[in-house]
């Protein structure tokens, strides 16, 4: 009962809010949404990266209502409104929700290493300036300076990713491509032979029928048909070739 009723109260507050939302901030919103990075669900729903599944959830409810097709009348708030969807998506899928975080590890791990180097190369003063300031590690990152390296680092990771995931796509393309074009060939290859033999096989009686009968008159002169030459053996002394001779 007390959930149903924290769930009221919650939708009072959104009807309350957005009542209040302007046309232009309704606009606004279309136009930052689509021009965040498209690789990064958590900047679509402007959201944190340690934000929990249900964080994503409510985030995602109010901002989609702001630039919902039937309440904003920006040309691309259709667009805007699909593209926080598949955000929400992504981020409510472990597999995808993982994957994003992997590279926020990454990213944190190079600008700690990044950080550690140039701590060593400031002098004591300065270092004594950092600890008196109490920032900290953990301190500075909280802070809106390390966050926004942080999301450039991602970004910059991201990217990488991706580009390496369309090199492998587009090689896994052109070997498909190959073995296709090789099957075909082979294909076309073996079509050829086979019809090859089957013309061969067709002409059978044909090749058997001419066979026999050039057996049968090959012994035989036909008349008129010029003899070839005959070796003269009478002289055993002399060997000479008797020029031919038309019979008949």
């Amino acid at each position: 009962m007390g959930e149903s009723n924290s769930s009221l109260d919650e939708d009072l507050l959104l009807k309350e809010f957005f009542a209040e939302v302007s046309e232009v901030e309704r606009d606004n919103e279309v136009i930052r949404i689509l021009s965040c990075f498209k690789l990064n669900p958590f900047e679509f729903l402007k959201l944190s990266f340690n934000s929990s599944p249900e964080d994503v959830k409510k985030q995602y409810r109010k901002l989609s209502l702001m630039v919902h097709p039937d309440k904003c009348k920006h040309p691309q708030a259709k667009e805007a409104f699909g593209a926080l969807a598949k955000a929400q998506q992504q981020l409510l899928d472990q597999q995808e929700r993982d994957y994003i975080l992997n590279q926020v590890t990454a990213a944190k791990e190079e600008l700690r290493a990044k950080r550690k180097k140039q701590l060593k190369k400031d002098t004591a003063s300065k270092l004594k300036i950092l600890v008196d300031e109490g920032k900290s590690e953990q301190e500075y990152e909280q802070s809106e300076e390390f966050q926004q390296e942080l999301k450039l680092k991602v970004r910059e990771l991201l990217t990488e990713q991706e580009w390496r995931r369309r090199k492998m796509a587009m090689r896994i393309s052109e070997e498909e491509g190959r073995l296709k074009k090789d099957e075909e060939e082979q294909k076309e290859m073996w079509k050829r032979k086979r019809e090859h033999e089957e013309q061969w096989e067709g002409t059978r009686e044909q090749r058997v029928s001419s066979w026999r009968d050039f057996m049968k008159s090959g012994k035989k002169s036909k008349k008129g048909e010029l003899r070839p030459p005959k070796l003269k053996t009478e002289d055993p002394n002399k060997s000479y070739v008797q020029r031919p001779v038309k019979r008949g």
